[in-house]
């Protein structure tokens, strides 16, 4: 019987203690590492890894932890990476998520799991409205929003007919849906195309559709290797003289060297929109594309400058709190105050806690060495605000 008291008498100590302080940061990230669209969770990782590169892996003097699991574009991989990392790992903070439908299947483990969850690109449009979530950020966009802004363009260039080429899931509905909300023309016809593996790489059909369909313009969103795969056609097709060409997540930093070698030179001029650019001034953007540059030998992607940004924001949060990750009141406040630099300059959040920011038309030129690179065209937007926010309960 003493012994027995003695036992429950030490786990009653042990309960009564106070939590341990934490001995380090652990952040899950979700992104994709196999298939033909491994290359935009690498460029997710560049991102990240050179965040932690000038932050010296520590966070209000925490060493940092970074646990990778891959999504293999499938919803159903990105809900068990999630299950894993806050069950088995028990991360602090979940980020990455490149796909909108694997956010939609991974956001619940995470936050029911009372976790933080931080979207690196991924803008699902629920999210932004009806299931929107005091622990969910955004560092990158509401999908809806940068299509918003082509539409916008394509009124100020004076296009009256439109054509859609874009995939058939979340991304790709939010995508056109963004498109003709801004657009005053006539949108000539949609083209849904096959996303799930294996994935659609032959364009022929739908160009020959776009063509006959007599649109003065084509608006495409193809992200990953079904963009590269897209221009080659839209080039072999021998359209780039009789349509104007608009695209989103189609043309991007990582594939433009790989146009360049091919001599496509069909991509230079290539306008897209977007919230960031290599040539926004400001000193965090400067030293993230410098550093960049000289580690991979090619500019940066819109993939790694969000992606740096949500380890730095993970990073100011962390300070504000004097690394008490206990203090989840105090975190989510630091958060919706943007406690850090980002590469996009000066942004707030809105109620759902997605970026309210700017956006931008980008054009393909050539550097100073002849290297292609999407500059600063125009400003679309100032301080733009997400569509959905007002779906947003919180």
């Amino acid at each position: 019987m003493l012994r027995k008291f003695l036992a429950a008498a030490a786990l009653g100590a042990l309960l009564i203690q106070p939590a341990a302080a934490a001995d380090k940061v652990k952040i899950g990230v979700i992104t994709t590492q196999t298939t033909g669209a491994a290359i935009v969770g690498n460029e997710q990782l560049n991102g990240m890894n050179l965040a932690l590169k000038h932050l010296g892996n520590k966070m209000a003097g925490l060493d940092v932890e970074m646990i990778v699991e891959d999504d293999g574009v499938k919803p159903e991989l990105g809900k068990q990476a999630a299950e894993k990392l806050v069950k088995q790992h028990n991360v602090d903070f979940v980020t990455g998520i490149v796909w909108s439908h694997v956010l939609m299947a991974a956001r619940k483990p995470v936050l029911d799991a009372g976790k933080f969850l931080i979207t690196a690109n991924a803008g699902a449009s629920p999210m932004a409205g009806k299931l929107c979530h005091k622990n969910f950020f955004s560092t990158s966009w509401q999908n809806d929003q940068i299509p918003m802004a082509s539409g916008e363009i394509m009124n100020k260039h004076g296009v009256k007919s439109l054509y859609i080429i874009s995939p058939n899931y979340r991304a790709g509905k939010d995508m056109a849906a963004g498109v003709k909300a801004t657009f005053k023309g006539e949108v000539k016809g949609t083209d849904f195309t096959k996303w799930s593996a294996p994935r659609q790489l032959d364009f022929q059909a739908e160009l020959a559709k776009a063509k006959a369909s007599g649109a003065e313009a084509l608006f495409v969103f193809l992200p990953a290797n079904a963009g590269p795969a897209f221009l080659k056609q839209f080039g072999q097709a021998g359209m780039t003289d009789q349509i104007k060409l608009y695209t989103v997540f189609t043309v991007d930093a990582v594939g433009l060297p790989r146009f360049q070698d091919a001599g496509m030179d069909h991509v230079v001029g290539a306008l897209d929109t977007m919230f960031w650019a290599v040539d926004l001034d400001n000193e965090t953007n400067k030293r993230f594309v410098a550093d960049y540059l000289a580690e991979h030998g090619r500019y940066p992607s819109f993939y790694a400058a969000q992606a740096y940004d949500a380890i730095n924001l993970i990073a100011g949060t962390v300070e504000a709190v004097g690394g008490d990750l206990t203090k989840m009141d105090e975190m989510r406040a630091a958060m919706e105050s943007v406690p850090y630099k980002s590469v996009r300059g000066d942004y707030t959040y809105g109620k759902n806690h997605f970026p309210v920011q700017n956006f931008y038309l980008r054009e393909v030129k050539k550097d100073a060495n002849g290297k292609w690179v999407q500059h600063v065209n125009a400003t679309v937007f100032e301080n733009h605000v997400d569509p959905h926010v007002g779906d947003c309960k919180m």
